[in-house]
């Protein structure tokens, strides 16, 4: 479901040199807020790319995504348009094969991603960062209640799933239940290579 790496001889590279960052955690963590204020602060570096997610449910506007119908998606898939691609509560998600080029290049590109597609990402690209965003269940519970977006489904399905998805390892876990401002530095900070629990 992810990116396809290049041949070299008779065995497969992964993609690299950039890196790629892959934010994961359970629906109602903060995942689009914190991704928003970090893209606001590496606006200015070139080499800092979020890329928009496609997803076969109507866009909102607190992410940053591109509604495709379901036909449109499958064809995409079929064609390997898709550098990964992956399903959640119902819809379809996928990330463009421009992802590639921009790590081929050496930049940094970060992206909010099913849990899922770790173990292949890993496998795909050179040098692949996991970032967890999380907070305290009852946190969870209450920031799904304010969204309220129909098409997410059941709050009580989202949550489970969120309990009982086994996913890989992350390198980093941000406990978001502090400020956005502060957790939000703190993502900037993995983004970028630098400390990011001081």
């Amino acid at each position: 479901m992810t990116g396809s790496p290049v041949m070299t001889g008779q065995r497969l590279a992964a993609i690299g040199p950039g890196r790629l960052v892959l934010v994961v955690g359970p629906s109602g963590a903060g995942k689009d807020t914190l991704l928003g204020l970090a893209r606001a602060a590496c606006a200015d570096d070139r080499n800092i790319v979020f890329p928009c997610r496609l997803i076969t449910r109507e866009a909102s506007a607190s992410e940053d995504n591109e509604q495709v119908s379901a036909e449109a998606f499958q064809r995409a898939v079929a064609g390997g348009d898709y550098a990964m691609h992956w399903e959640a509560h119902g819809h379809r998600y996928a990330l463009s094969r421009a992802v590639d080029d921009d790590i081929r290049a050496g930049r940094a590109v970060i992206a909010n991603v099913s849990r899922t597609v770790i173990s292949a990402t890993r496998r795909n690209y050179a040098n692949v960062v996991v970032v967890s965003i999380t907070a305290p269940p009852d946190v969870l519970a209450a920031r799904l209640a304010m969204r309220a977006r129909a098409s997410d489904g059941k709050i009580e399905q989202r949550l489970a799933r969120a309990v009982d998805e086994t996913t890989a390892t992350p390198d980093f876990t941000i406990v978001n239940s502090g400020t956005a401002d502060y957790h939000a530095r703190q993502l900037v900070r993995i983004i970028k290579g630098e400390r990011w629990d001081d």
